[in-house]
């Protein structure tokens, strides 16, 4: 090393660390091994604590006749509502055949029809019939499992604390890991590391999905946008007292017929949108929003018992009402909005690159343009597969890049315990949001110490309490309601809004950037 290090008890080098293990890590692991660089996988859990495990829907592919790349981008931008980067979204949409395509010949094994042709259903937003699928609704277990045949070095029980860097960008990244503080000498990191579901008191997301990404990226001087944009699944298994991670209820149920009911049994979505319990998820979870307010209820149901071979078709459902006590062939299935997708994200292009040299960011961390204000069911496996191929591709253009960090210092940073702030943001930014409940959020945030984290739950807390920082800026700012992001005091949708905030952080304080148009980056 040629300079100072304090505290490093190891270190290694590679070309490309990746911290992550999901859909985009793994392809762009995997791409770039094929492309001779060496790779590391630094992942927090084990192989299979990735939200890409637990997707349940499919992957949003153009591949029956009668469908076209046009038709899929303009489902996705009406989805988006105006915040859809147009290019982008053409970019990776086009890019899905060809990524399917190749997870398939890693052995991925996708539901195939008796005509023996991989089959496709609908979810909502979609104006057609292509979602693949595998194992009926297991459809993520089976993509982990593909990719992560595949084989790479990963670094298991590890958390990032710092992505280092000098003038030529990227220098290595700083890492918590069971043999203590090391750092790993790289010339490229992509940041893969998944939502912010965890901001939350319940979520689809697993349990590692606590915003790592975004604190990382803006420590490394990157900029996020549309982080007020958080995509909250309306049909996820209602339990009394239910926290944490809990089971979705995959869309393709509402889209093989199941219907979406409240306790009088009247539909939920009737009169809200033209395409019903099938429109866009920030449209269903507002409808279900509104009329738990009106009935003084906390979940609606879900009539899926008239679906013939219901256990079949969804086996990870079935398995997941059971375990509550529902038989969903018998039973009407609880079900209720909770966090799941993050929209916005670390500002990216098609390729993964921020504006920081060597650093990229892919999958649910990243904003390509793709999800706009609101994204399209099973677009996110669809994204991660074609940009985590193009990272792994970037990533070896600057392999020859020869770096040495330096002074790998920690950082201190604002933290506020986890259940404290979770229990804010459900409060005051979950489905619905308005400016009194915004500034309670921020005004709490404003006030919590800075300490340098120690541990990977420190280190988690402390990326939550900036995430929560920049996603609350972002939100108060925005004085309209547009996609997934709802303004009780702003119910319109604003022409002036038609386009992104982008936070970044400078002198230790998280500031708004000039408003840009939708789609720039």
């Amino acid at each position: 090393m040629t300079g100072p290090v304090r505290g490093i008890l190891w270190e290694e080098h590679a070309d490309l660390v990746v911290i992550g293990g999901g859909v985009a890590g793994l392809t762009a692991a995997r791409t770039a091994a094929l492309r001779g660089l060496t790779v590391l996988t630094v992942s927090k859990g084990g192989p299979a604590d990735t939200a890409t495990q637990y997707a349940q829907g499919g992957i949003a592919v153009v591949a029956e006749a009668g469908d076209s790349v046009d038709s899929h981008v303009a489902d996705t931008c009406e989805a988006g509502a105006g915040l859809c980067d147009e290019e982008a979204v053409r970019s990776i949409v086009a890019g899905g055949q060809d990524a399917v395509t190749a997870l398939a010949e890693l052995g991925a094994v996708f539901d195939r029809g008796r005509d023996g042709e991989v089959s496709c259903t609908r979810e909502g937003g979609h104006s057609t019939h292509r979602i693949i699928h595998a194992g009926g609704d297991a459809t993520g277990a089976e993509v982990q499992r593909a990719l992560g045949a595949a084989g790479s070095s990963v670094l298991f029980d590890a958390a990032a604390v710092r992505v280092l860097t000098d003038a030529r960008g990227v220098t290595g990244v700083l890492v918590e890991s069971p043999r203590g503080l090391g750092v790993v000498h790289c010339p490229s990191v992509l940041l893969a590391t998944g939502g912010l579901g965890q901001l939350y008191t319940s979520s689809t997301n697993p349990p590692g999905a606590t915003a790592d990404g975004i604190a990382l990226a803006l420590d490394a001087g990157a900029v996020v946008a549309d982080l007020e944009f958080v995509q909250f699944h309306p049909t996820v298994l209602f339990t009394p007292g239910g926290l944490g991670r809990r089971p979705l209820i995959s869309e393709a149920v509402r889209g093989e017929g199941a219907i979406l009911v409240d306790a009088a049994g009247d539909s939920v979505t009737a009169g809200v949108h033209p395409l019903g319990d099938l429109a866009p998820r920030d449209v269903v979870s507002r409808a279900i929003a509104s009329r738990l307010r009106e009935l003084g209820q906390d979940h609606v149901y879900l009539d899926a018992r008239h679906l013939r071979g219901f256990a079949q078709r969804f086996p990870t459902v079935t398995a997941s009402c059971l375990e509550a006590g529902i038989d969903p062939r018998e039973q009407l299935i609880p079900v209720a909005p909770a966090a799941h997708y993050a929209c916005g994200g670390v500002v990216t292009d098609v390729h993964g690159r921020t504006a920081v040299p060597g650093l990229y960011a892919a999958g649910e961390v990243a904003r390509t343009g793709l999800h706009g204000a609101n994204r399209l069911a099973s677009n996110s496996l669809l994204e991660g597969l074609v940009v985590g191929e193009r990272v792994g591709a970037a990533a070896a253009e600057r392999s020859d890049v020869r770096v040495e960090a330096v002074d790998p210092e920690q950082r201190a940073m604002p933290s506020v315990p986890r259940e404290l702030l979770q229990q804010l943001m459900t409060d005051h930014s979950f489905v619905v949001r308005d400016a009194v409940g915004l500034e309670a959020v921020a005004d709490a945030l404003a006030s919590a110490p800075s300490t340098v984290p120690e541990g990977e739950t420190a280190l988690a807390d402390a990326a939550l309490t900036v995430a929560a920082s920049a996603l609350v800026l972002a939100a108060a700012a925005r004085t309209e309601s547009r996609g997934c992001h709802t303004r009780s005091d702003y119910p319109e949708t604003s022409e002036e809004w038609r386009r992104s905030t982008h936070v970044r952080l400078r002198n230790a304080e998280l500031e708004l950037l000039e408003p840009q148009l939708s789609g720039a980056a």
